[in-house]
């Protein structure tokens, strides 16, 4: 008898833990409560005091941790239970939470909007709540969303992250271009030797392509009948009492027919016109060209003698097409050619050539320089090296601080007490270190030089969660 009173008592005690663990998961503890003090068990009658106050929210029927701000049925069609404000017996996690939330909200009174993921997701709650691992959601203020893309970091956070700031400042941009070039004759230092008038050609200097004159050295003698006529008159002239005034009478005609003024100046002295003029090197430089030959009939125009002058050379660069606006007139260039280790040219940029080459889209550069050495020689391949940026200091940033998406460009602005906005830009030039900033940003602004992407992301989420409430709390 004993043992099936024990049997009966294990029984009931059975079957009320797992009566009380389905009240548990259905939330039926309040009416298992009340069912358990009904008299007829022995309990005490307790009434249920009726709740009161508006519906603040709704709440999963079977007491899972699902909720809505607004009516809503589960999937199998049984309504939500509407919880209103006298209700706090089954929610004190609840309150927990909103009193942690009032204790870290502003004190300048803002109501709270929303509560969003902690993690990031996008989820949304319009009362307190903590997500699968127990964290609690973040409250949403108003005011907020009208700079939701204004990022918020903790200091703690900063510090794990990394997240470092600069000033932006005024400052001149530069940076150097490397590019092939190739030396070449100053094109007005070359000289072209030819007669004015038809002449025959005599003992022609023992000089070739190649060599180097001096100014007044021979090149060749010639005779020309319109020449000696000229000549003749003048001695003439000058034997009658005339000055020798190079730009009067017969001097002036033989100067119009080509004759070197060291010819004019002998038929003056002599007061006769010599059997054939000498015609003298106009320059130094280097024999370029060759045509004129002893005993040769050189008709007016005809071109005898090529001559370049070194003193001074030429390096032509090929700029890619995307540099090309970055170099400016003036700017300081460096040569050095292979074949001359060791030594350094340096030289100006001397114009901008106004074309791109189609087949290679490169734009051509010219850079002068001194050649009193007479070291460079035309055709030498050259590395040049070219100062680019503008002239003046302008608004500049580190590079690292622009995230360019490809059609947008925005760098984060620091606005004090972890706050980050960010602000589209327009760039110029690009420097080793820097990037100029032609509108955006104002010289003494910080703005955030590393972690920047991970700033990015958390814009990104807020723009996406501020979205998703706005549109939960629409009707």
């Amino acid at each position: 008898m004993k043992t099936s009173r024990f049997l009966l008592f294990v029984s009931a005690l059975a079957i009320a833990g797992g009566g009380g663990y389905v009240a548990g998961i259905r939330g039926l503890a309040p009416k298992l409560s009340a069912f358990l003090s009904e008299p007829a068990l022995g309990g005490t009658v307790t009434p249920r005091p009726v709740p009161t106050g508006e519906i603040i929210y709704y709440q999963h029927p079977d007491g899972l941790p699902e909720y809505s701000a607004k009516p809503k049925t589960t999937s199998d069609g049984r309504p939500f239970r509407g919880v209103r404000e006298s209700e706090d017996i089954s929610f004190e996690p609840l309150k927990a939470n909103a009193t942690r939330a009032e204790a870290s909200s502003p004190g300048d009174g803002r109501k709270i909007l929303y509560y969003r993921n902690p993690m990031g997701l996008p989820d949304t709650s319009k009362v307190p709540k903590k997500d699968s691992m127990g964290m609690d959601y973040i409250p949403v203020y108003e005011g907020d969303e009208a700079d939701s893309s204004v990022v918020k970091v903790s200091l703690g956070k900063l510090q794990r992250t990394g997240v470092k700031t600069a000033t932006a400042e005024r400052t001149v941009i530069a940076r150097e271009i490397r590019v092939p070039g190739t030396i070449t004759f100053d094109e007005r230092l070359v000289r072209i030797v030819s007669m004015r008038a038809n002449s025959f050609v005599e003992d022609v200097a023992n000089v070739t392509t190649g060599d180097v004159l001096r100014k007044g050295d021979d090149l060749f003698h010639f005779y020309s009948k319109d020449i000696a006529k000229a000549g003749a008159e003048y001695a003439t002239e000058l034997r009658g009492g005339g000055k020798p005034d190079l730009d009067v009478g017969g001097a002036l005609q033989l100067r119009n027919l080509g004759v070197p003024e060291e010819a004019i100046s002998s038929i003056a002295r002599n007061r006769a016109v010599p059997r054939s003029i000498p015609y003298l090197s106009p320059s130094d430089g280097v024999v370029l060209e060759r045509r004129a030959t002893t005993g040769m009939m050189a008709e007016a125009g005809d071109v005898l003698f090529r001559i370049g002058d070194t003193s001074r050379m030429w390096v032509i660069a090929d700029v890619p097409e995307y540099d090309a606006g970055s170099i400016r007139k003036g700017a300081p260039a460096t040569v050095r050619v292979r074949t001359l280790p060791g030594t350094t040219f340096r030289g100006v940029i001397d114009l901008i050539y106004p074309e791109v080459q189609t087949q290679t889209r490169t734009a051509k550069v010219r850079i002068e320089l001194p050649n009193p050495d007479g070291l460079l020689l035309a055709n030498m391949y050259a590395e040049v090296e070219i100062e680019s940026g503008a002239a003046g200091p302008v608004v500049a940033v580190p590079n690292s601080a622009v995230i360019d998406t490809g059609d947008r460009q925005f760098v984060f602005i620091d606005k004090g007490d972890g706050r980050f906005e960010p602000r589209d830009v327009s760039l110029g030039m690009r420097g080793e270190d820097k990037t100029e900033v032609t509108k955006g940003v104002d010289a003494g602004e910080r703005i955030v030089v590393s972690a920047n992407f991970l700033l990015d992301a958390e814009s990104n989420l807020n723009a996406a969660l501020d979205a998703l409430g706005t549109s939960e709390a629409q009707p």
